[in-house]
């Protein structure tokens, strides 16, 4: 079976044709292009946000697509263009089965303690507020790869997706029990343009004080902070020594502590994502900071790809994997096909 798999990002479109070994027979730059490749017999979308429904993988259709964009006010950033994806690959492809794969599936069952804000019930019961979070494709991924590579699925796994956009998750014997990012993809890390988590009091100042609108501050939020914000560039390849970098690893080795305790010790460490597959400096600086959790890396690893790279004989083993979102969503394809077409 081959797969077409979209990945519809916020402000990029990445795409690959899988054959059925999981060979990249393709990774065309536009739609257009599928015209002059294999036809695929099945499409998988990267759809971000799939609410408290969405759990698992789901054929689409008309009533899977009018749920998908009744919850685009939880993701206006990013589910406008999952569905316009959607929208696409129908026009240039009639009739090819299309799947959507959730960004939100792999946590949709985090224990209550770790998914429930402490908010006023009307909040949480009427309008849905909990913790959702997110990369949920890349996280699973890179469970699955770890086990992989272990020779089994490890007990308390911590991985880190490191790119513009940032998260950790605690996976426990497979089972995200807990994240950084939560009711939408600004919590947590600092990354490249967004924030993280700031005071909550801070953005009412802000908006009472200052009369920033609830429009300017969202700008802000997501494409004028982080990374950019305190050193003037989003690429981590630029920005050198200097104090973006440091508040930058500060919340990140945070994060990792807190992931640890969430899971009572720690196992196995996981990088991934575009910082943590290629930034060796900031696995570095931030490894060094976790020697108490059992983290050490081997130097004479740094440069190695999709394989260890801890000190032999570290308590904790630490990995650096490519992330391979498109093999997830090429995985939750096949198993919806073969439930529903036997």
């Amino acid at each position: 079976m081959r797969i077409l798999v979209v990945n519809a990002g916020s402000s990029s479109l990445k795409l690959s044709l899988l054959d059925h070994d999981d060979t990249v027979l393709a990774r065309p730059t536009d739609l257009d292009d599928l015209r002059e490749l294999p036809a695929p017999d099945a499409v998988g979308h990267r759809v971000v946000h799939g609410g408290a429904d969405f759990t698992d993988p789901v054929l689409i259709d008309d009533d899977v697509e009018a749920r998908l964009r009744a919850l685009t006010e939880l993701a206006p950033l990013h589910q406008p263009k999952s569905l316009h994806g959607i929208d696409a690959v129908r026009a240039v492809l009639p009739g090819v089965p299309e799947v959507a794969c959730f960004d939100t599936a792999f946590h949709a069952h985090l224990p209550e303690a770790a998914a429930t804000y402490a908010l006023p019930a009307v909040w949480r019961e009427e309008y849905g507020i909990r913790r959702y979070g997110f990369h949920g494709l890349s996280h699973a991924y890179a469970t699955r790869r770890a086990g992989e590579l272990l020779g089994g699925v490890p007990d308390r796994l911590v991985v880190c997706h490191l790119g513009a956009g940032a998260s950790l998750c605690a996976v426990a014997r497979g089972r995200s029990v807990d994240t950084t990012m939560g009711f939408t993809p600004l919590e947590g890390l600092v990354m490249a343009t967004r924030s993280g988590s700031v005071d909550p009091g801070l953005l009412l100042w802000l908006q009472e004080r200052k009369g920033l609108t609830p429009a300017e501050l969202a700008d802000a939020l997501e494409h004028h902070s982080g990374l950019l914000a305190l050193t003037g560039t989003a690429d981590m390849r630029e920005i050198g020594e200097s104090l973006g970098l440091e508040v930058y690893l500060h919340h990140l080795r945070a994060g990792i502590a807190a992931m640890a305790a969430a899971l009572g010790g720690l196992d196995t460490l996981v990088f991934t994502g575009g910082v943590g597959e290629h930034a060796v400096g900031v696995r570095r600086r931030a490894a060094e900071g976790l020697g108490f959790l059992g983290v050490a890396l081997d130097p004479a690893r740094e440069d190695t790809a999709d394989a260890e790279i801890g000190l032999p004989g570290a308590p904790v083993r630490s990995f650096v994997i490519t992330s391979r979102e498109d093999l997830e969503i090429a995985a939750g394809v096949r198993s919806v096909l073969d439930s529903a077409y036997p």
